[in-house]
């Protein structure tokens, strides 16, 4: 679930359970301190705090840190001394914390879960355990005294994390006879010995080193330097790289028609199909991942899962092809923005250093779309018409926005969105245009009217050369576009495309029922510049001889050696309802399935037989009905935030009291010593029996699928079929329960 902690999760169901959750929360300051259980269980496990820490920015991390540098995972503390650790003022950071629940208390009693250090890692800020005797030195004097090699391990390990590791923590030498930098730093008590191969700089000293808790200007945000641009300029930029982009495309999807590329065994695209489609294109092998990607991604290409299986282009293709270039870019940008995959990925390595093959499942990352739109949001935020300068500068500043987002590929998927979203001419000149504003805004017909209104004029006129080459001087009208490329081809394609006629594209003109007639037509009309006299002479000879030969296609035949059998079906109604055509004495042809046509001759009193290719009567009676296949479930868009219902609220509202429950019980001794569980299975399902017929609360102890255990106070309505059911709708398999007590009333 993409939501960033449980408290907005409820926030957007139920304020009524988000003010339970809250006062749940804030109950956290009167426990006692020493029991950490209670408090673990009340504030949450790691991963759903590391999951609420994933879109902080790097200030309100840095709190969160340094309350846990002033100990508010233990005890209270006041805010002013997390401030004095920062050295910047808290309160817009702190109020994010108190928002997601990650902190709560007065301001004299701040308090953090214990599962934040967990979360954020066993050295709060990058720094090491604290050594009390280095308290009221002069420590920036001593570091200045030291020498270089000595300052260089200092710095680096302050850098973070403190801890480094050496053959030379083993020795314990005095400052005369240590030899190398770290053995010297041990020596004057500078570095601490945490074994014998680990060594840790101590938190008074890397604060030293550091200049502050945290480096100076690692707290403020990078700047992001921007070029201003007209937005139309911006807009127009873009809009010549989507056709481009439409135009290569538009080539995969005919060049894949005409031959489909075979599917790996283990699913994707090979790498000498790849490098074939890169060629015929001329692009590079990151661009021709893009195009496979996206062409799968749009359902205009898909796996035939045949016995031999091969990436076809679908029915949707034929349709998307026909339709206007805004259209057709619309349906590849919001392919892309919801595209639950990496294409930038393809070609890496995996965890076993196997090459990673395009259209693969390895690809396959669900949170894609929100990394995307997370890009694209924050190019939006700037002015209308502006793009970055550098998109390395625009990787820092994403970093420090989120530094917990993203894993190991957070810097790269911003590099891989702006070279993608680049080549699709979502962005142009390092900027979002007006028409991708109107797509992450839902605004269809919007995006639609922006992108129309970028593109180019669209021309109704050709230039044809003498030497039969056709320059169109811009985007073509639809129409003529379908004409003239069907009667040439492609020679070099661009903003000014240029067009060939040959003998085998004007036969592939006459192939498709235009006349020579129609095509003197077209060129005349066309044409801003005289028809040359040699391609009228061409189209005149190839017409000439174009057709003498000609084929057909049936669907069935019927032959019989009376021709009089034959007249007297031909003379039938039957005959028209089927088409049938004499095309010899004994042969009549029909486009209808022979099942069909055997079936209507039948019932006109006819008695016909099917044979086989050997001429031998086969049987070809229909097998028995068949059920058409189930259309897969509508998938939610990845970039959509899933919500949580008010019954889902409400369950972990009454598990989070559980869990105060059954704590604050076995504190005051209000259960029996637990019995039954995994030593004693009919102890415990008497004792629950009992707690059952009695309506009594029990306290459980229990572990889930995922063998995290956990305590609850229920009270047990049925007790069955291997299953412990609550009163309210709660289930609990019972071979995962490991204790049970009764509540004293």
């Amino acid at each position: 679930m993409p939501a960033t902690s449980l408290a907005d999760w409820l926030r957007a169901e139920s304020d009524a359970a988000l003010e339970e959750l809250l006062r749940t929360r804030r109950d956290l300051s009167t426990p006692p301190p020493s029991d950490s259980t209670v408090l673990a269980t009340r504030a949450g496990t790691p991963g759903s705090v590391a999951r609420a820490c994933e879109d902080l920015d790097t200030v309100t991390l840095a709190v969160l840190e340094a309350c846990l540098l002033a100990g508010a995972d233990r005890d209270p503390v006041p805010v002013e001394d997390v401030a004095k650790l920062v050295g910047a003022d808290i309160a817009g950071p702190l109020t994010r914390l108190r928002a997601r629940a990650l902190a709560w208390g007065p301001d004299d009693a701040l308090r953090v879960p214990p599962s934040v250090r967990e979360a954020l890692g066993p050295f709060p800020a990058g720094l090491g355990a604290s050594a009390p005797s280095l308290a009221g030195e002069d420590l920036e004097a001593r570091i200045a005294e030291l020498p270089d090699d000595e300052r260089g391990v200092l710095t680096a390990l302050a850098a973070g994390p403190p801890i480094g590791r050496t053959r030379d923590a083993g020795l314990d030498l005095t400052l005369e006879k240590a030899g190398t930098p770290v053995q010297k730093l041990l020596a004057r008590g500078l570095l601490l010995r945490r074994d014998d191969q680990t060594v840790e700089l101590p938190r008074e000293l890397g604060i030293a080193v550091r200049g502050g808790v945290f480096a100076p200007g690692a707290l403020t945000e990078p700047a992001l330097p921007v070029h201003p641009h007209q937005p139309s300029i911006l807009d127009e930029a873009a809009a010549g790289e989507a056709m481009e982009f439409l135009r290569h495309t538009e080539s995969l999807l005919r060049s894949w028609s005409a031959a489909p590329p075979p599917v790996l065994k283990s699913g994707g695209l090979g790498v000498r199909e790849l490098k074939k489609l890169a060629k015929d294109l001329e692009i590079d092998e990151p661009q021709a991942i893009l195009l496979a990607e996206l062409a799968v991604g749009a359902g205009l290409v898909a796996d035939s899962e045949t016995t031999a299986p091969e990436w076809v282009p679908t029915t949707l293709t034929d349709s998307w092809l026909a339709s206007p270039t805004a259209q057709r870019w619309m349906t590849l940008a919001q392919a892309w923005l919801e595209l639950p995959r990496l294409p930038g990925m393809a070609g890496g390595r995996d965890a076993k250093d196997k090459p990673i093959a395009p259209l693969s499942e390895e690809l396959r990352r669900p949170l894609a779309p929100v990394a995307r739109r997370r890009v694209l949001a924050a190019l939006a935020d700037l002015p209308r018409g502006a793009g970055v300068k550098s998109v390395d500068e625009l990787v820092a500043v994403l970093a420090w926005r989120a530094p917990r987002r993203g894993g190991r590929l957070r810097d790269e998927t911003v590099r891989w969105t702006m070279s993608e979203a680049s080549a699709l001419g979502i962005v142009g000149l390092g900027g979002v245009t007006t028409a991708t504003r109107a797509l992450l805004a839902d605004d269809r017909r919007g995006a639609v009217e922006a992108i129309l209104d970028a593109l180019p004029a669209p021309v109704d006129h050709v230039l044809l050369q003498a030497d039969l080459t056709v320059v169109a001087p811009g985007p073509l009208e639809p129409e003529l576009a379908a004409e003239i490329s069907a009667a040439a081809d492609v020679e070099s394609a661009g903003h000014a495309t240029v067009y060939r006629i040959t003998e085998a594209s004007v036969r592939r003109a006459l192939d498709t029922g235009r006349t020579a007639g129609e095509l003197h037509a077209l060129f005349k009309a066309k044409s801003a510049t005289p028809v040359p006299q040699s391609l009228s002479y061409l189209v005149d000879d190839v017409a000439r001889r174009h057709g003498r030969l000609r084929g057909g296609v049936a669907a069935s035949f019927l032959r019989c050696d009376d021709e009089a059998l034959l007249a007297e079906v031909l003379a039938h109604p039957v005959a028209a309802e089927h088409d049938l055509r004499l095309i010899a004495p004994t042969v009549v042809i029909s486009p209808d399935p022979l099942h069909e046509v055997l079936t209507g001759l039948r019932a006109a009193g006819f008695a016909p037989a099917a044979e086989g290719p050997d001429g031998r009567v086969v049987d070809i009676r229909p097998g028995g009905r068949r059920l058409p296949a189930k259309a897969r479930a509508a998938r939610r868009s990845p970039g959509e935030q899933a919500v949580l219902t008010a019954d889902q609220a409400a369950r972990i509202v009454s598990n989070l009291r559980a869990g105060d429950a059954a704590s604050a019980r076995r504190r005051g001794s209000a259960v029996r010593a637990p019995v039954g569980g995994g030593a004693d299975t009919s102890a415990t399902l008497e004792l629950l029996s009992r707690a059952t017929l009695e309506r009594r609360e029990v306290w459980i102890g229990f572990v889930d699928s995922r063998g995290t255990a956990s305590q609850r106070v229920i009270r047990p309505v049925r007790v069955g079929g291997g299953i412990l059911e609550g009163d309210n709708n709660e289930r609990y398999s019972l071979h995962r329960i490991t204790s049970a007590a009764l509540v004293e009333e």
